[in-house]
């Protein structure tokens, strides 16, 4: 069988860099190029001490062009994801998206493009298959707690907030639960902000720290008792299996695929 030719966009960064470790170590998985904006022609094995002749390069569309992808692993910035993801299906290249930022306007632009190269996307806001069972237990939970928070933790490089998690776990919620004011009818915020986002009837609450990486606790409450369910990231080669499973998938859909959630069943 022949291997998945993957590049990887934002190889330097954090996540990249375990996408970059992840792809080594499979032996089903070829790494044949590494993009990062700021490096150009530098081995990638000199900056992230693994063991791979691929060298970085900072042009996404003259490395597709050189080295042919089968899929392309984008953990790069808001502001760049869309048009990596454009510049990627119209190389016939098939993407897996982690990086936060696509609008619904976007994702179906992007679905469009698919469809008529005939090839799979998948975006998912988050990869951790821990992260995944949360938001599918919180939605679950909702439809019998009706009173909930989500308290999402995150490094505090994060360039977005709320995380995509949190939006997508508003989202599975909000789908199985009737909006509801929640709170005292005559609350009064005498801080700016102190009540968290407002979405769907509830709450979404962002905390930026150094030392976390990636957490979310959705809470529910109703009378005489609470229900929490969390997910904790400890360290970002958490979101790997699930990036694995993404870049093996995307070569058997067509179309976009949101969600990890519908690659696990937990979805009908």
């Amino acid at each position: 069988m022949a291997k998945i030719r993957v590049a990887v966009a934002g190889a330097k960064g954090r996540m990249g860099r375990e996408v970059v470790k992840m792809v080594l170590q499979d032996p089903e998985l070829e790494l044949v190029a590494a993009i990062d904006s700021q490096l150009d022609g530098v081995p990638v094995s000199e900056v992230l001490g693994l063991a791979t002749e691929v060298r970085f390069s900072r042009s996404l569309a003259q490395s597709l062009a050189e080295t042919q992808p089968d899929v392309l692993v984008d953990f790069t910035v808001p502001n760049a994801v869309r048009s990596n993801a454009e510049t990627a299906i119209a190389a016939g290249v098939r993407p897996v998206i982690g990086t936060t930022g696509l609008t619904e306007s976007d994702l179906q632009q992007l679905e469009q493009q698919c469809r008529e190269r005939g090839i799979g996307c998948i975006v998912a806001p988050n990869f951790a298959i821990g992260a995944v069972l949360m938001m599918h237990f919180a939605a679950i939970a909702a439809k019998y707690f009706p009173h909930v928070e989500i308290l999402e933790y995150h490094h505090d490089q994060k360039l977005d907030a709320p995380s995509g998690t949190a939006l997508k776990t508003a989202e599975l919620i909000a789908a199985v639960r009737e909006e509801v004011k929640q709170g005292h009818p005559q609350e009064e915020e005498r801080m700016e902000g102190v009540r968290g986002g407002y979405v769907h009837g509830f709450r979404i609450h962002s905390i930026r720290l150094p030392g976390l990486v990636a957490h979310q606790e959705v809470l529910f409450g109703a009378p005489g008792q609470t229900l929490s369910i969390r997910h904790d990231s400890l360290h970002r080669e958490s979101f790997m299996p699930g990036v694995n499973l993404a870049i093996k998938k995307v070569m058997e859909i067509e179309g976009l695929v949101y969600g990890l959630e519908h690659l696990l069943g937990l979805t009908r």
